[in-house]
């Protein structure tokens, strides 16, 4: 059924594509210098593309872009997709499950993943559906107030859950109960600690979007943001601002060597940090002020050991080691003969990146995706670092790019590093899975977003 708001009366049809040929023209635009349909000239007409069906819109199926038809059922696939994928709760919707696909047993696909959903929330507050998304934090914010124990040992008030389900407990008298995973059951028994982050992130876009600050000001999810930040901004004997995190506790969730501090939880550490300073309804005590002093650290720190572009390599390779003094500048004493071979062919004159990790006597030059993009959308990048990313992706688009859509990271692991660092993981082959493969939903958006 067509709305009748958009409906177009038969005599108007006519004129309508008599003008259509004139105000659907190819632009050319900068982007990759592929001509895009400009669609704007066309909403005073009393047509939104947003909303609309083919039988309302003449212009959709008469475009001048052959493609455009093409691009319109895959919108429309993907978002049919999307809505199979909602969970309800009590006859409410509360996210998505990770996966739709049926064919086979997949573990946990079936549950709703905190990490996985922010894409789709994201969608649905573009789309304007925020009550899938003010759920989902109202609940996942009361299943953190849940005792968290793996192997007797208590976690972190803080931490928030992987993933969770509805669970069934008597099918005949329909009750439902939610059932989450802070770990204790995921494959590798790790605990996530960028759900919480992603969380905070989250509820500062659906404040953003809706324009309503009732659902960040209620006690539960202040609650829920001091807890994770508490847990996070506690002291203790780390000298670096930076999380200390175990392989495998973010997207990037199986063994892949990014143990220690890496790039992804740094920048959404960042990110989540100036996300709680507009959040946070009670400033008058010191925790604003503790936020403050951790952003600040944090920036510095980054951008004094994580910046890698041309000038800073040779500096690297020409390190000294075995300082010991206030003034050294091998802070880390990495070892110049550590340098992998491929960043030398790799690392353009133009261009620049954060490396995947820096810790003792190590830095993991790897080129990781999601935390680059999140640290040009969280403005941990300055404007230069943002120019100098892109251009990096430019300049290597077809080891980055190719024909795979932005992989996770760069280069894949292979043969015996492959053996030593993932633990002849069969998921994370070459190009496979998080070593150098693609996850659509959170590196693509991620990069449209940038």
């Amino acid at each position: 059924m067509v709305n009748a708001r958009f409906a177009i009366p038969a005599s108007e049809v006519a004129e309508l594509e008599a003008n259509l040929e004139q105000k659907t023209k190819l632009r050319p635009t900068k982007s990759c210098g592929v001509p895009k349909v400009i669609l704007s000239e066309l909403e005073h007409d009393g047509c939104q593309p947003g909303g609309t069906t083919r039988d309302s819109c003449p212009w959709v199926e008469s475009t001048a872009d052959p493609s455009a038809l093409h691009k319109h059922t895959m919108a429309d696939a993907a978002w049919e997709a999307l809505k199979q994928s909602i969970v309800y709760f009590r006859g409410q919707p509360i996210g998505t499950v990770a996966a739709i696909d049926k064919s086979q047993a997949e573990l946990n696909y079936d549950q709703v993943f905190m990490r996985d959903f922010v894409p789709s929330a994201l969608a649905f507050l573009m789309k304007g559906e925020p009550l899938i998304v003010k759920n989902f934090l109202e609940k996942t914010a009361r299943l953190q107030s849940r005792e968290k124990m793996v192997d007797h040992f208590k976690l972190g008030e803080g931490v928030m859950p992987a993933s969770f389900k509805v669970h069934h407990s008597h099918p005949t008298e329909k009750t439902e109960t939610l059932l989450a995973d802070f770990g204790e059951i995921a494959i590798g028994r790790v605990a996530p600690v960028d759900s919480g982050l992603w969380w905070i992130f989250l509820l500062r876009a659906y404040t953003n979007m809706t324009m309503d600050n009732s659902l960040a000001e209620t006690p539960h999810c202040q609650k829920a943001m001091r807890l994770i930040l508490k847990l996070w901004l506690s002291e203790g004997s780390d000298t670096s601002p930076a999380l200390l995190c175990a392989d495998g506790c973010s997207m990037i969730d199986r063994r892949m060597g990014i143990y220690g501090y890496p790039i992804e939880i740094q920048a959404l550490f960042f990110m989540a940090l100036r996300c709680s300073l507009s959040l946070l309804k009670d400033s008058s005590d010191d925790f604003v002020g503790q936020i403050t002093k951790r952003i600040k650290a944090l920036s510095y720190h980054l951008h004094s050991y994580y910046w890698l572009d041309f000038q800073r390599l040779n500096d690297i390779y020409r390190y000294k080691t075995e300082e010991y003094s206030q003034t050294a500048l091998n802070k880390f004493n990495v070892i110049p003969d550590s340098i992998p071979d491929w960043i030398f062919d790799f690392m353009p004159s133009r261009g620049g990146y954060f490396i995947g990790n820096v810790s003792p006597a190590r830095m993991d030059f790897r080129w990781f995706c999601l935390g680059n993009f999140i640290a040009i959308l969280s403005s941990l990048a300055t404007g230069e670092q943002a120019e100098a990313i892109l251009d990096l992706v430019e300049e290597r688009w077809e080891e980055l790019i190719g024909e795979m859509p932005l992989k996770i990271c760069y280069p894949a692991m292979e043969n015996q590093e492959w053996q030593i660092v993932t633990g002849c993981d069969p998921k994370n082959t070459r190009w496979s899975y998080h070593n150098g493969g693609s996850w659509p939903g959170k590196s693509h958006n991620s990069w449209i977003c940038t």
